[in-house]
């Protein structure tokens, strides 16, 4: 499983419907980690701040509207896109969902097609590098779709791991990333990464982006992590 995959968490509690989702989104190339309730959704949210989530309302013993709530109040998932799946077509439940929090909201049934179009709308929000789109910060630009970058009129030579690591932070710039992040992020949670070797790649990534001068934009956050910015 290749790390810079996008991670949807899609909670239904229709087997039949949730199989539908993932094999169409495992088939646009995202990585899906599945819930039926509620409450495994939280609990898998928990272990793996996925990228976006596509969301049941109707769900036994929390509903969706309440896994949306909490999700929204916590500052680590409060940014998390959330599209919300629902029979209800009233204009009041739209209402009520997106005030609770969603970021979209489809009515069933819906289009398979569509519904693919907004996750990579919202995945263009939430992770632009891997959506490949263009980043820029100072006179750093990452053009993610042709693997380039340059700093000023200089083109910067990385590694594949500096570049992931370069487009995370470019993501979120002023964001400080812990090393267990890091590891989840540009390695992935299938890989084991000893925390050191995150240290070692932030020292190869400032070379790189110093190699033609300049000031050094990483900041290391003393007992946090590493920031860009």
């Amino acid at each position: 499983m290749s790390a810079d995959q996008p991670t949807v968490l899609v909670v239904e509690d229709e087997a039949a419907q949730r199989e539908v989702l993932s094999y169409n989104l495992e088939a646009e190339g995202f990585r899906v980690t599945r819930a039926e309730n509620g409450e495994e959704a939280l609990m898998l949210v928990a272990e793996e701040a996925p990228d976006i989530i596509v969301l049941d309302w109707m769900l036994p013993n929390v509903s969706g509207i309440e896994v949306c709530r909490q999700l929204k109040i916590k500052p680590e998932t409060r940014n998390t896109p959330v599209i919300m799946l629902s029979a209800r077509s009233e204009e009041i439940d739209k209402v009520r969902g997106l005030e609770t929090g969603a970021d979209d909201y489809v009515t069933k049934p819906y289009s398979v097609i569509e519904l693919m179009a907004r996750v990579k709308a919202q995945l263009r929000r939430s992770r632009p590098a891997a959506a490949g789109m263009r980043l820029e910060f100072s006179d750093i630009v990452l053009d993610a779709e042709t693997h380039r970058v340059t700093r000023g009129a200089d083109p910067l030579k990385l590694g594949p791991t500096e570049f992931r690591l370069l487009s995370t932070f470019m993501e979120k710039p002023g964001r400080v990333w812990s090393r267990e992040q890091l590891l989840d992020r540009v390695w992935g949670r299938d890989i084991y990464v000893d925390t050191r070797t995150v240290d070692v790649h932030i020292g190869r990534l400032r070379k790189a982006l110093c190699q033609h001068g300049g000031d050094d934009p990483l900041r290391t956050v003393r007992g946090a992590g590493y920031a860009l910015g």
